[in-house]
């Protein structure tokens, strides 16, 4: 819930920014290493932006792929979760530097 109050504080402070009164469509970019559930998030979405400029918005989410550095290979490989070893080497520890990210990538409005 706290996830969706960030989201909609963001979209309210572009709308005072950029002058829109009402939010059609939110796309948002969600890590699969993010731990963020895109069906909890429309979710709660929904039920927070109620009576806001964001009410009725379509939810549209862009999964980004887990990917992470292996100390032991030097490779930049897929990761599914955290803590998985490397896919080529088998090796640990690999860094996450992909997949970990929640953001607002795009706003339609009027």
């Amino acid at each position: 819930m706290s996830l969706a109050m960030e989201i909609l504080q963001i979209v309210e402070d572009a709308a005072r920014t950029q002058n829109f009164r009402r939010v059609r469509l939110l796309v948002l970019e969600i890590g699969d290493l993010s731990a963020v559930e895109a069906e909890a998030i429309a979710f709660c979405f929904d039920a927070v932006s109620r009576g806001t400029l964001a009410e009725g918005a379509r939810l549209s989410v862009i999964r980004v792929a887990g990917q992470g550095l292996c100390f032991n290979c030097n490779n930049t490989v897929p990761l599914a979760t955290w803590h998985d070893p490397c896919p080529t080497c088998g090796g640990y520890p690999v860094q996450p530097t992909g997949g970990t990210e929640m953001r607002v990538r795009e706003l339609e409005v009027e």
